[in-house]
């Protein structure tokens, strides 16, 4: 088929790889302008960016995709499918409606669950047991429109936002490459979604949303830690010091409760804190200025007093 591909992060970088090992015919790439990072600003491209340089596809970066001239662009190209995958902007109706057989996108959820831009994240941090991925034709609502496949992937117990993505990156990939010849072929079967969604909204996540908040249980703080790892991480504060907190695991009471946020353990045995319903034990952490270790590799060159209490 003849492919315009829109996407920006890493996790589209499969879908584009997919597509042209299947040996569709992709006649542009489109991604988010180039930003500044780093400590100098330099300009760094898009992680899609790059590798559509590597397979040697044209590169297209509107500012702004609902611009009269860029839609033109689009137009020019004359894809018969334009599949989306994280790409960034609202796309207009009039490229909604421009290719024969659509826009499609890959969408990291189980919809209707998770509309939004952050799925991936808040299904570990709600503790779901399974996530997956929905390819859809796209409408103008957000996340919307008509199914037409998808594939359940099982959450393991210790999955973190980063492993889920990797996962749900490739998977999505696999699904797409084997959904557009359905679409070629006519027998794909589109599926309208209920209005309502079965969970909240899922909104995009913040470097303020991963403070401890040591008055929730350790249950909810640990699926947290797993959620916001690798970004933005979760984090609290010791002795004025950003400190990082990269794996837990969750323990019950068993002795006097103390006050949410209270150490109650920091020595070789472990590192322990209260919450406010159970006991969580940090395992690898990281103290601002230093690099990311075992807690009891920590204990050993810095001391911590029983009794501490962080702030929530």
């Amino acid at each position: 088929m003849r492919v315009v591909f829109m996407g920006t992060p890493d996790f589209s970088v499969g879908t584009l790889k997919e597509l042209a090992k299947a040996g569709h015919e992709i006649v542009g790439v489109i991604s988010q302008p180039d930003k500044p990072k780093g400590r100098g600003k330099n300009l760094q491209p898009t992680p899609v960016k790059e590798a559509a340089m590597e397979l040697g596809l044209p590169v297209y970066q509107p500012k702004k995709v609902r611009d009269p001239e860029f839609i033109q662009v689009v137009r020019d190209l004359d894809p018969e499918v334009i599949v989306v995958v994280a790409f960034g902007q609202i796309i207009p109706k009039e490229i909604l409606e421009m290719p024969k057989y659509g826009c499609i996108n890959v969408h990291a959820s189980l919809l209707p669950a998770y509309r939004g831009a952050a799925p991936i994240q808040w299904a570990v941090i709600n503790g779901d047991k399974e996530s997956g991925v929905t390819i859809m034709r796209m409408d103008e609502g957000l996340d919307t429109g008509d199914m037409i496949n998808k594939v359940i992937v099982t959450l393991d117990e210790k999955e973190t936002g980063g492993s889920l993505f990797d996962r749900l990156s490739e998977a999505g990939a696999k699904l797409l490459v084997e959904t557009l010849p359905k679409l070629e072929d006519g027998s794909a079967v589109f599926e309208k979604q209920p209005e309502e969604s079965t969970t909240p909204y899922a909104t995009m996540i913040s470097k303020k949303m991963g403070e401890m908040d040591w008055t929730k249980s350790a249950a909810e703080l640990e699926r947290l830690i797993r959620g916001l790892n690798p970004w933005p991480s979760a984090f609290s504060h010791l002795n004025g010091k950003t400190l990082k907190i990269w794996e837990a695991s969750v323990e019950e009471e068993n002795g006097e409760k103390k006050a949410p946020g209270t150490v109650l353990q920091a020595d070789a045995k472990g590192f322990r804190i209260q919450t406010g319903e159970g006991i969580l034990k940090i395992d690898t952490l990281q103290l601002e200025g230093k690099k990311r270790m075992d807690a009891q590799a920590f204990l050993r060159g810095y001391t911590v007093e029983a009794g501490t209490v962080l702030p929530c």
